[in-house]
């Protein structure tokens, strides 16, 4: 059901908490936002962290990698199937 939501003057708006308890959303969450035609669409956002490898420690899971370069090849032909 719509609902009309004040913009305070720093342009914020406060999501009742009807809908931040229904869509699981709570203090400190984050939120996608999209513009569209208009509209603007608000929905929950998941916050995955992003590990970051160096070309050394690559190198060396290569070099640990006991897979043969044919059981390499199917298993990425299987992948990339899906």
């Amino acid at each position: 059901m719509p609902e009309t939501l004040i913009v305070s003057p720093r342009g914020q708006i406060t999501l009742p908490a009807s809908m931040r308890k229904h869509l699981g959303i709570e203090p400190g969450g984050a939120i996608l936002i999209e513009e569209k035609d208009g509209a603007l669409t608000l929905r929950p956002a998941a916050v995955l962290g992003i590990d970051s490898y160096s070309d050394e420690q690559i190198v060396q899971w290569d070099k640990e990698d006991k897979l043969t370069p044919s059981e390499r090849k199917r298993i990425l032909a299987r992948l990339q199937a899906k």
